[in-house]
């Protein structure tokens, strides 16, 4: 319900999009040659910005969860649908748009591409995705299956915190060679850690500390930082530089943190409903930033101050999320829904 909504995470949300929109712009895109413009001083720093991908996972492992809470799967599946597709499908339209008039060849879209696109699927059948930042998509869609199979089952604390350590078997049994790779494709081990870490924090919001949280969160932890050092450095070797791992540790130890403090509730009262706006700006920046604004940079780069393109590129990005929010999302989510459902009452 709307009283138990948390603010702060609305507002940690754009936040990791933010750090994920600045690693793009200012490290990730010069570095594969995606634009001109460099930002050498300046990526010493933003290049830790794809850890806003892990905060993304870790917020979604306790929202979604919070969100399937006392739902019917019907419900759960549409609130998910109606919540991604609609935007989902007007940046894949917009961008598309975009790198076809604009893109100077640096990207392609075929129609085969386009069209697979929309599915969501498209990793399922090795078809490239039309901005690389829909990957993440791809993850949350399996996380949403397991939460789905909860609802069909009927939700209970015992049920999930069974599934739960389950999923901690199966990550670790992949890890240790002891599972086809094959069945990583549901178990995601490089990222299960932050959904179920998540799931975890959310039952101590909802329930209150038990010994199976104590055991859980920490075990995620560790996990997470073991495997954000390994992927630093497969990223560090990609882009020919170097991570500090105690600095990947540090943000994922601070990550999982702050989310602790919000599920004992301690960040409370720094809600503001004002974040709402913040939150229903994360999506669509994300949806949109990559690809439209490496496009920009080509085009303005000559033209145009390194910082202030930087800032205005943020800031246009922020204006078109906003208004993908109010023009898609809003006008549809609601008819969406009530033709989906009918009469049938969704839980906010």
């Amino acid at each position: 319900m709307e009283r138990d909504r948390l603010y702060e995470v609305d507002a940690l949300r754009l936040l990791a999009a933010l750090c994920v929109v600045l690693y793009h712009y200012t490290f990730s895109g010069w570095s594969k040659n995606e634009t001109a413009v460099v930002f050498a001083a300046e990526s010493t720093v933003t290049r830790y910005g794809y850890l806003g991908v892990d905060l993304f996972f870790l917020i979604s492992g306790f929202v979604v969860l919070m969100s399937a809470w006392g739902r019917t799967p019907r419900q759960f599946a549409v609130s998910r649908l109606v919540r991604l597709y609609p935007a989902y499908w007007f940046g894949i339209a917009v961008t598309s748009i975009v790198i076809l008039t604009l893109g100077q060849g640096l990207y392609q879209v075929t129609p085969v591409q386009f069209l697979v696109n929309l599915t969501m699927f498209q990793a399922v059948a090795d078809i490239p995705n039309v901005d690389v930042v829909y990957w993440t998509l791809w993850s949350e869609m399996r996380f949403y299956f397991i939460i789905l199979a909860l609802t069909l089952v009927g939700m209970t604390k015992t049920r999930v915190l069974g599934v739960m350590w389950g999923w901690l078997a199966l990550t670790f049994a992949v890890q240790a060679g002891l599972l086809p790779q094959a069945a990583d494709l549901m178990v995601q081990s490089e990222f299960s850690h932050y959904f179920v870490g998540g799931m975890a924090l959310f039952l101590l919001y909802r329930f209150g500390m038990s010994w199976q949280i104590a055991l859980l969160v920490p075990i995620c932890l560790g996990n997470a930082v073991y495997q954000a050092v390994r992927y630093a450095n497969a990223v560090g070797e990609r882009y020919h530089v170097s991570y500090s791992a105690v600095a990947v540790g540090a943000v994922v130890v601070a990550i999982f943190l702050v989310m602790t403090l919000v599920a004992l509730r301690v960040t409370k009262p720094l809600g503001r409903p004002g974040m709402v706006t913040a939150g229903a700006l994360t999506y669509p920046l994300y949806l949109l930033h990559a690809s439209i604004g490496f496009v920009l940079f080509n085009l303005l780069d000559d033209y145009v101050n390194a910082y202030v393109l930087l800032a205005g590129v943020i800031v246009l990005m922020l204006a078109a999320a906003y208004g993908v929010h109010r023009v898609v999302e809003q006008p549809l989510a609601p008819r969406l829904k009530r033709w989906a459902l009918g009469k049938q009452p969704v839980p906010a």
